[in-house]
């Protein structure tokens, strides 16, 4: 028989433990902040993020589930010091306890602030704030395309500095949500509809002033990479002057307000007249002393023997042509004469060097036949052989009848 003892014991197994805990802690911390550093970060194909948050004594692990991590501002990585919120679970396959992550921050900036700098880091990387790449603003655009809010302050001050500088210069607005959902995408595609009609001189990409959540669309990366592709030359006006938006890196030019920016592309009309004005005035003043310049020339050039001996001055170089001639006449007849007794002399050594020569003084030349072998001496020949003998004029031939 079993004891009273026995009867009572309950034996629990590992499932029904880990269940309990799970729900134990669930109840004890169902939303908590917890800080730490990040340790063993893994992004999982699923779109889950798994890592732990640890300090000095301890370590718990954490679980960021993609539903909850579709909206985060900032890229996670291992060494980053961060505040989670969630509440504390068991995952009861492996007996853990863990942080169920429903939201995190950076310890000590700004997600915003944090997404910020990341992506600039990211963008100068790949060289898309590099100088070589930008180009500049032209001096007076005809058509100048505004990608902005077509009710905000910004389009306004713009319009009005416009209608006072220069009103002859044409506006084109292509009208975009500047904050909250898909304004980037709006902003982005602005641009790129712009670079495709090529209907514009230069683009201002810009907005009024606001909190950094309200000029956010112009810091994500479609509308950076959208303003780098630009073949159009971009000026960027986000915000006040302390404002700086990742727009401001990427484009040709960043201005420092709207308003700023209308002045920087639009000259003030009655300047470049009054410069048109001074430069036609200086013109005429310069023409003015050219024409005096040439006309106290030409006086001077009419007083000239040139001028008024014409004649006496084309006598003069025929004199001298004249003179040319006859120098030239004798110097070539000289030269005749040298080369000519020079050849006569050259001419008396060969005829003395000639065997013609040597013939006529009574000498004779016999060759023997028929090779016409030169007779030199009398061991070639033998009786009846016949040789030609070539005198001073004329030759015969004969056959010999003895040799010794």
């Amino acid at each position: 028989m079993k004891s009273e003892l026995e009867k009572e014991k309950h034996i629990y197994t590992v499932s029904e433990i880990a269940k309990y805990i799970r729900v134990i802690l669930e109840d004890s911390f169902p939303g908590i902040w917890v800080e730490g550093e990040i340790s063993n970060f893994i992004q999982h194909s699923s779109g889950h993020i798994y890592f732990s948050i640890r300090d000095a004594g301890a370590s718990l692990k954490c679980a960021f589930f993609r539903r909850a991590n579709e909206k985060l501002k900032f890229k996670l990585k291992d060494g980053m010091k961060v505040i989670c919120f969630g509440s504390i679970s068991v995952y009861e396959a492996r007996g853990d306890y863990q942080l169920i992550v429903e939201e995190i921050e950076p310890k000590g900036i700004g997600a915003l602030q944090l997404q910020f700098q990341q992506l600039k880091e990211k963008l100068e990387k790949e060289g898309l704030f590099d100088e070589s790449h930008k180009v500049p603003i032209p001096f007076l655009p005809t058509r100048i395309g505004i990608v902005t809010s077509p009710t905000g302050a910004a389009i306004r001050d713009i319009l009005n500095i416009a209608r006072r500088r220069f009103s002859n210069v044409e506006i084109i607005i292509n009208p975009v949500r500047v904050q909250g959902e898909g304004a980037k995408d709006e902003i982005a595609g602005a641009i790129r509809q712009f670079n495709k009609l090529k209907n514009i001189d230069v683009m201002i990409v810009t907005r009024g002033g606001g909190s950094l959540e309200d000029l956010w669309p112009f810091n994500e990366e479609v509308v950076a990479r959208a303003i780098y592709d630009s073949h159009i030359p971009v000026i960027s006006a986000v915000g006040h002057e302390i404002d700086y938006t990742m727009s401001d890196f990427v484009a040709d030019f960043r201005a420092p307000t709207p308003s700023a920016a209308a002045e920087l592309v639009i000259p003030k009309k009655e300047d470049l007249v009054n410069l048109i004005n001074t430069s036609i005035a200086r013109l005429k003043n310069a023409l003015s002393v050219k024409i005096d310049t040439l006309m106290h020339t030409l006086a001077t050039s009419k007083e000239s023997y040139i001028l008024r001996q014409p004649l006496n001055l084309i006598m003069q170089y025929e004199q001298e042509i004249d003179d040319l001639r006859k120098d030239i006449a004798i110097r070539i007849d000289h030269i005749v004469k040298i080369r000519s007794e020079n050849f006569n002399l050259v001419t008396s050594k060969l005829e003395a060097l000639s065997p013609l020569a040597i013939l006529r003084r009574g000498y004779s030349i016999t060759a023997k036949l028929p090779e016409h072998v030169i007779i030199k001496n009398s061991d070639i020949l033998k009786k009846g052989d016949e040789v030609e003998t070539k005198l001073g004029n004329g030759k015969f031939r004969s056959r010999v009848e003895k040799v010794e």
